[in-house]
């Protein structure tokens, strides 16, 4: 979840409590649908949700039995998270900062989800080793991004080619993970007003060697 220009880090807070503050669920309530299929058989564990926003894949993880740490640059959002996972019975982890300034711990968490997280490159590819490094050995990043087609789509996501994620480098980022699944599609999309219709994809589910190579 990105904002549509490549913004100083205050404009893009300020787009995203905008956003945020709007009487619809930007992106729905419901988690999406490639996490809910990669995660239904994972074990409960720690997760990280990166860029989350209004929380609808934290509360899901949670609903699973994981204990989760939600990130996001919006404190509105984050708001509608906690607002949310009360009203499924579940309980998160908020953390209201900046990507360029969030460092986690290394091997420190079981799962990394990244759905739409859109940055300009120099921050993507810092964010994207940090995450493999917070993972621990066995543990898994789940990832789903707006592809370079995209654009000629219009149905959701940043309009700017740098936000939007080339496959190729994508592998290059994500170097220390086994991929067990990575592929590229067009796909339906349906997740509240700002996600919607046929979209092009890149999907990723990378899994952290149980031994260092």
């Amino acid at each position: 979840m990105t904002p549509p220009t490549a913004a100083s880090h205050g404009d893009a807070r300020s787009f995203w409590n905008q956003r945020y503050s709007e009487s619809d669920w930007a992106y729905g309530q419901e988690a999406n649908t490639f996490l809910q299929e990669q995660a239904a058989s994972l074990p409960p564990g720690d997760a990280l949700c990166l860029a989350e926003g209004q929380g609808r894949n934290a509360v899901f993880l949670a609903r699973l039995g994981h204990r989760v740490i939600a990130q996001d640059l919006s404190a509105v959002g984050l708001n509608c998270a906690q607002q949310l996972a009360s009203s499924q019975g579940v309980s998160l982890q908020t953390l209201c900062c900046d990507l360029a300034a969030f460092e986690p711990e290394a091997c420190s968490t079981d799962l990394v989800v990244a759905i739409w997280m859109h940055l300009p490159v120099t921050l993507r590819q810092a964010v994207h080793r940090r995450a493999v490094a917070a993972l621990r050995p066995g543990g898994r990043l789940i990832l789903e991004a707006y592809a370079p087609e995209q654009r000629n789509l219009g149905t959701g996501g940043p309009p700017v080619a740098e936000l939007l994620i080339d496959p190729d480098d994508l592998r290059h980022e994500l170097a220390g993970l086994e991929l067990e699944l990575f592929r590229t599609q067009q796909r339906w999309i349906d997740e509240g007003p700002y996600h919607h219709g046929e979209s092009a994809v890149v999907q990723v589910v990378g899994r952290k060697p149980s031994e260092a190579r």
